[in-house]
């Protein structure tokens, strides 16, 4: 018996320790010059949705709930957030190539529309970030309208996302 409650103190000792071990929060006081928005205009309707269902996880903004100030918690989200980031940063779009631009704005509708985004996990928790029928179809008509612009404004060659050429 004393055993265990050796084990629930240095347990105990573990999960408050690690609570003055916080990752850094990913907060940008405003939207830079290379955000998606600059080049590519939404509808305030349009924001809202990518405001709750998307930016938490693919701007350099996001909103934190209370939770997120709970260690282990906090370093989840922070993988979960630098993991959206790496395949898709709304905040640093424009720093993309064009090829790569067209290519993530074609990836967003395919995953809106085939239920891959925003992520179950996320919207078990963020249940208002669920996507209706409607809002899938305004993402993914947008979508379809920057790309049209794009095509109508570069020349096709610089859409096409090039392959590396095989190693010898």
């Amino acid at each position: 018996m004393k055993k265990w409650k050796i084990v629930w103190w240095i347990l105990l000792l573990l999960l408050v320790g690690i609570q003055f071990f916080r990752p850094e929060r990913n907060v940008a006081a405003v939207a830079g010059p290379h955000d998606i928005q600059t080049a590519y205009a939404m509808s305030p309707e349009l924001q809202g949705v990518f405001k709750r269902a998307c930016n938490d996880c693919h701007t350099n903004n996001t909103e934190y709930p209370w939770y997120a100030n709970i260690q282990p918690v906090a370093w989840w989200l922070n993988n979960h957030v630098k993991d959206g980031k790496r395949h898709l940063n709304l905040s640093e779009f424009m720093h993309y190539s064009l090829a790569k631009q067209y290519h993530k704005v074609e990836e967003i509708a395919h995953e809106v529309n085939d239920g891959g985004m925003p992520l179950s996990s996320y919207t078990l928790v963020h249940t208002n970030a669920k996507l209706t029928a409607e809002e899938k179809k305004m993402i993914s008509d947008w979508c379809e309208a920057v790309r049209d612009t794009m095509k109508a404004k570069y020349p096709a060659d610089s859409l096409i996302r090039k392959k590396p050429a095989p190693k010898k």
